[in-house]
């Protein structure tokens, strides 16, 4: 199983309402990629302090490396890419992505 991992820089209000836009083409990919499990996204709390620059974030569950592929190559993960992109601080440099094996 792979837990999707994104963090999105973003500093200011306007920025993070864009990101709206994105998780809507996201959560509607759930019904259209096999394997794709669930998404979890929303305002970062960093109650330790840490990662004040990455106000949003979400995690998507995959089964496996494939259902990432598929996500990956979809054309609506384009478009949201491309969102979260133009929302993020940096561009795709204010973007932290881990892909974890649990």
């Amino acid at each position: 199983m792979l837990k999707h991992c994104v963090f999105v820089a973003a500093d200011t209000s306007d920025a993070l309402a864009r990101t709206a836009e994105a998780m809507a083409l996201i959560e509607g990919m759930l019904q259209k990629i096999p394997g794709m499990l669930d998404l979890s996204h929303g305002p970062n709390l960093d109650f330790e302090g840490k990662s004040q620059a990455y106000p949003y974030g979400f995690i998507i569950t995959f089964a496996d490396r494939a259902a990432h592929l598929a996500y990956d190559g979809h054309p609506d993960h384009q478009k949201a890419g491309g969102l979260l992109v133009a929302a993020a601080t940096g561009g795709a440099k204010g973007i932290l992505v881990t892909d974890l094996e649990v």
